[in-house]
């Protein structure tokens, strides 16, 4: 006789999630920047005014005052997306760069930095190499009122209350402390702005950024470029001032890997999720792992973690594949095998 026994099996999934901290936001536009305030601003850029000073004579206080004034505390389009803290132009030579934007006169060009330090260093160089400015250098560097009415003679703004300006900011501020190699922790300023004396530079968020060569663009807030014919990679790390090794680890390429035109390219990392409005993606016929990654500007490893995935596990046409959050377990789908083992007797 035989006697037959089913045994049925059911996996239990246990899902380790990390928790993580999420830092408060408010709704609307300040979910995607944070309004920096004016004792930010001083607390954050600050010592590079310094460093500036040392380098090259011009007063911390006139140019922490300029970046404050030219950038609206940081909190400019031109600042925030080009980090051009001081509203310089493009002018005659310039071979980085550029963003187009309205101005004294329509789509004006103006410098595009990869680094904030970048803007205070060429603010100082502009003003060191400008034949215009060269009388500034024969005040003393503690001398804040003569540089700022200086500035305004020389040209630096169309605005005729310029220097009054940047010596109201001083003073509220006690920026001068730092031209006498003094400090300031912490400080609490007020936050003096009159609406009269704003200067709002590139507050629009449409504009384009081009580099000798190639346009770039942006995607859940990184820039990119899209490959021509022709185009290498030590072309484009020329181009654009990068590292021989970054464009390989932003888009995830080994070294060996080709460029292909129409391709997209990062020229910075890649984010932990999607932009708001792209939760899910449905996998297309030929789409990959890594081709949905470059798509969404979203690391290959935060895309497998937010499903549950190994890493290198395939994907299949018509598969939901979450780009935000994580995969909820109510989507898990749970296969439940039967295992038939058979005693005779």
């Amino acid at each position: 006789m035989i006697k037959k026994i089913f045994f049925f099996i059911i996996p239990v999934i246990i899902v380790s999630c990390k928790v993580q901290r999420v830092p408060k936001t408010t709704s609307g536009s300040q979910e995607k920047h944070m309004s920096l305030k004016r004792r930010d601003y001083i607390n954050v850029y600050k010592d590079l005014a310094i460093k500036e000073m040392k380098r090259s004579s011009i007063p911390a206080s006139v140019t922490l005052a300029q970046g404050m004034l030219e950038s609206d505390d940081g909190n400019s389009t031109l600042a925030r997306r080009a980090n051009n803290h001081f509203g310089i132009k493009c002018h005659n030579g310039w071979k980085g760069g550029k963003v187009y934007h309205d101005d004294d006169r329509r789509n004006e060009c103006f410098r595009k930095y990869r680094s904030v330090y970048e803007s205070y260093k060429d603010h100082s160089d502009f003003i060191v190499k400008g034949s215009r400015y060269s009388f500034l250098f024969d005040l003393s560097s503690t001398d804040y009122k003569s540089w700022a009415r200086g500035l305004q003679k020389a040209g630096y703004a169309t605005s005729r209350t310029y220097a009054s300006m940047l010596i109201r900011i001083i003073e509220d501020n006690q920026l001068y402390v730092y031209d006498q190699g003094g400090s300031l922790s912490n400080i609490e300023t007020d936050e003096f702005i009159a609406d009269s004396q704003k200067v709002v530079l590139a507050d629009v968020d449409n504009f384009t950024i081009s580099y000798n060569k190639h346009k770039v663009y942006n995607k859940n807030r990184i820039d990119y470029i899209v490959i021509k014919e022709g185009d290498t990679f030590r072309g484009i790390t020329e181009e654009l001032g990068m590292l021989p090794w970054e464009l390989y680890k932003y888009n995830e390429m080994p070294e060996e890997a080709g460029l292909i035109e129409g391709q997209v390219l990062y020229i910075q990392p890649k984010r932990n999720k999607a932009e708001h409005g792209f939760d899910f993606h449905y996998v297309k016929k030929g789409e990959t792992m890594y081709t949905i990654s470059q798509l969404y500007g979203v690391k290959i490893k935060k895309l497998y973690e937010k499903n549950l995935m190994d890493e290198g596990q395939p994907i299949e046409v018509g598969q939901k594949l979450w780009l935000r959050k994580i995969k909820p377990h109510s989507e898990v789908i749970e296969e439940t095998p039967i295992i038939e083992e058979f005693d005779e007797e």
